[in-house]
């Protein structure tokens, strides 16, 4: 997984849309994060962490390329919408789920 600066994921984010436009997705998973590298230690060992910010780690993969950025609060509010506006840019081909009309419903069943 390569970890990007905030702008350079958002570049990256684009081509992996652009290269699963046709055929393919891209997954997109967000979470909190505390700046640990190593896991929580057990019950029997205690460990003073105190994270200095709330940050939020964003990845993204094609299922061959994984990218992944960490957002920090100060940098949230520019992200989000740089983020939403790349969302907005790319969710026109999505497919129409077919609704089935209540109509032929209650006529079937009746």
């Amino acid at each position: 997984m390569v970890l990007l600066e905030n702008d350079s994921f958002l570049t990256e984010l684009t081509r992996l849309f652009q290269k699963c436009r046709t055929s393919g997705s891209v997954a997109i998973t967000l979470k909190k994060y505390d700046g640990r590298t190593k896991p929580v230690p057990r019950k029997g060992q205690q460990e003073s962490y105190e994270p200095a910010d709330n940050k939020c780690l964003l990845r993204a993969s094609d299922g061959k390329k994984k990218i992944s950025t960490v957002v920090s609060t100060k940098e949230v509010i520019k992200f989000q919408m740089a983020y939403s506006n790349l969302l907005r840019a790319h969710m026109d081909g999505l497919k129409k789920k077919d609704k089935k009309s209540k109509s032929k419903k209650t006529k079937a069943t009746q």
